[in-house]
């Protein structure tokens, strides 16, 4: 095998070039410390923040940016845009430690982009550019920026953004291959992520879109160029895909990932996490999306995975886990399950 290529923000080593990429109400610190236990992940980067309500202190943004010691290195995301609290929330979180702090230009939520934040960014060129280099400077630590191909096809303007947040001091950009206009929808567009690889003359792209598998990741690196490549969607379905990624590499083959024993283990785990975070009284709550993307994975019966969204405590939800323990897969066996077909969210207003 060839030797790994290192990825690096600026003056921060990334311990490989597997990202995990910020999805709204999955990639928190019971997810990120799960995904990290496995192994092969070299960032994390959080679930989007409101600049302005952490400036202002809100106990809900506050909670986005917890972290513990063994996640690192980790990026908290920041969107808005205005200046004042852009640049604060960067030295707020940068005075908490964290590693870097990455400016979000790609949300197509609605919510978002009528703010003038997230997508909509990329619609303002000079304002945007102008807004971006006052969060570097504002900084000692890696700014990073993730960003669309554009605001629609006829307006991809990712190349020429990622060329100037270079001049301005950017550490590394991370482009995901589908435009404002498409939102999830129909296939990443890789070109357009190898023009941006192209437009920029030593900082790293991430490529980003559409990788569920190691195949998959190995044709983003090939068709683009990119020197890494950052997995959203992918991850929720199988979280042993940076592990995996980092065999491939090393050796050229990587182990299958867990099977619905092992599935199961890692639910409980998380959700203990989630315990741990929020408190029993909150918990359940707030793990049913989660819950969700596991027990599909692990083909669990729908009456069951239904249980398990009916659960109303602790105790209701671990006693619908016992039982799935024991009643196994609806399809295939314990330790031979199919391949998980991931749905791509439809539309720009697309919620996770």
């Amino acid at each position: 095998m060839n030797a790994v290529p290192k990825l690096s923000y600026g003056p921060l080593p990334l311990p490989t070039r597997w990202l995990l990429s910020p999805l709204a109400g999955y990639t928190n610190l019971p997810f990120r410390r799960v995904v990290r236990a496995l192994g092969g992940l070299g960032l994390a980067t959080t679930d989007l923040v409101n600049s302005r309500a952490l400036v202002e202190g809100s106990e809900k943004t506050l909670e986005l940016t917890a972290t513990c010691p063994e996640d690192t290195p980790l990026a908290v995301q920041i969107f808005g845009a205005e200046p004042k609290y852009l640049c604060e929330a960067a030295r707020r979180l940068e005075g908490a430690g964290h590693a870097s702090v990455d400016i979000n230009m790609g949300c197509p939520v609605g919510k978002v982009t009528k703010t003038g934040s997230g997508a909509s960014l990329m619609c303002r060129r000079e304002e945007t550019i102008e807004l971006v280099e006052a969060v570097v400077r504002s900084v000692s630590i890696p700014v990073t920026v993730k960003m669309r191909l554009g605001w629609d096809d006829q307006n991809i303007t990712a190349p020429a953004f990622a060329r100037a947040f270079e001049e301005v001091g950017v550490a590394a950009v991370a482009i995901h291959g589908r435009t404002r206009a498409q939102g999830f929808s129909g296939q990443v567009n890789r070109d357009g992520i190898r023009q941006v690889v192209e437009a920029v003359r030593k900082i790293p792209v991430i490529g980003n879109g559409d990788v569920l598998s190691v195949a998959d990741a190995e044709v983003m690196l090939r068709e683009t160029g990119c020197a890494g490549v950052s997995i959203g969607r992918g991850a929720l379905a199988n979280p042993w895909i940076f592990r995996q990624l980092h065999q491939w590499e090393q050796t050229g083959r990587s182990d299958p990932p867990g099977n619905f024993d092992d599935r199961l283990g890692l639910l409980r785990q998380q959700f203990g996490y989630v315990i741990e975070l929020r408190g029993a009284d909150r918990a359940v709550s707030f793990f049913r999306k989660m819950a969700h993307w596991y027990l599909k994975a692990m083909r669990v019966a729908p009456h069951l995975r239904h249980k398990t969204q009916s659960a109303r405590n602790v105790d209701e939800f671990f006693a619908v886990l016992a039982e799935i323990e024991e009643r196994g897969p609806a399809v295939g066996s314990r330790t031979d399950q199919p391949e998980m077909t991931v749905a791509v969210p439809s539309g720009p207003n697309a919620h996770w």
